[in-house]
């Protein structure tokens, strides 16, 4: 008998890298999308990978009503793994509310139904951003929380306090909250990877672009940082790293391992580059120089963010494995793999 995984925010794009590695480990998925961020053709392309096809149900989880109904369809699910959100700094800033709204009543209404149909396990997608600007580096889970500067990162930091205070008088229901640092990166196949919609907000996905004449030109915001190249610095995870940690927190919650029913961990590497560092590392993968330009700094951006990554090493038995250039690599290749598939 598999078990069955609800995987709300399954067509975006770490949802459907995780997807594709719970099939691999002999998971039932059933995907739940409303496809504002993301193309069905992707459930396709899991099946393509795997093998098997995902079930789909096409829900918007921020409506209560259709949010139970598709719940209710599949009230046998063991676990909900939750991708639902937006997630768009620069545009959470301008329309904070329409992110507070889906972000959160699709939080609220999965909760709901977990409780109502009886699913005892829990993973959310949470973010580095929920930290702020940090005082110490690098990053443990036992360093406060902030209010962060856009309404996406504070709509992550409210969500775990609402997983955290359901959490309590629910002891039989367990949760994980894994915070990611910088996702990057595309499944090797080519098939899969970060397809944003507009204007991309992160760096990688802006850098492909520029490289294959969609975009012009690159903006590094600001060069005088306290870093060894004055730009800022980050800690970037492979995706399909950060989708086997998500297997591995739903073995560690089905085999009831964890110390407390609600648990937090950091995904990164634990180690920083600098923007200047990716930007040289993707020239010498791609063999071709970027057309960038150095910009002033831009609104809320923190100097410097990596991660302790001991605590899912200890417990989840997990750490990263793939290198800053296998990343690079596979976002190159994914780009023109994509974009050769829809100009032919």
């Amino acid at each position: 008998m598999k078990n069955k995984v609800i995987v709300t925010g399954g067509c975006g794009y770490i949802g459907s890298h995780t997807v594709v590695e719970l099939i691999e480990n002999q998971f039932e998925v059933v995907i739940f999308d409303n496809l504002s961020n993301s193309k069905e053709f992707v459930i396709d392309r899991i099946q393509q990978i795997t093998g098997v096809r995902p079930q789909f149900e096409k829900v918007d989880l921020a409506n209560e009503v259709e949010a139970d109904l598709a719940f209710q369809k599949h009230a046998d699910a063991d676990s909900i793994i939750n991708f639902a959100a937006y997630k768009a700094v620069g545009e959470s800033v301008q329309k904070p509310i329409m992110y507070y709204k889906n972000n959160l009543y699709a939080l609220i209404n999965s909760i709901e139904a977990q409780k109502k149909y009886e699913i005892r396990n829990f993973i959310f997608s949470s973010s580095a951003t929920v930290y702020g600007n940090p005082e110490v580096l690098p990053i443990t889970e036992d360093q406060d929380t902030k209010r962060a500067f856009s309404a996406y990162g504070n709509s992550k930091k409210i969500a775990e306090e609402i997983l955290e205070d359901f959490s309590r008088p629910n002891a039989e229901y367990k949760t994980i909250s894994l915070r990611y640092f910088n996702p990057i990166g595309a499944h090797a196949s080519g098939l899969i990877g970060e397809l944003p919609s507009g204007v991309p907000n992160n760096l990688l996905p802006y850098i492909t672009q520029c490289a294959v004449g969609i975009l012009q030109e690159l903006q590094v915001f600001g060069d005088d940082y306290d870093t060894k190249d004055g730009t800022a610095i980050r800690d970037y995870i492979h995706v399909v790293d950060l989708a086997k940690a998500h297997v591995k927190a739903l073995q560690r919650l089905m085999q009831n391992q964890q110390d407390k029913n609600y648990e937090v961990f950091n995904l990164g590497t634990g180690n920083g580059f600098t923007v200047l560092d990716i930007i040289k590392t993707f020239e010498t993968v791609a063999e071709m120089k970027l057309n960038y330009k150095i910009v002033d700094r831009r609104a809320g951006d923190v100097e410097s963010l990596y991660a302790s990554t001991q605590r899912a090493a200890d417990k989840l038995n997990w750490k990263a494995e793939l290198s800053l250039e296998d990343m690079i690599k596979s976002s190159w290749n994914w780009e023109q793999s994509y974009r050769a598939s829809v100009t032919n």
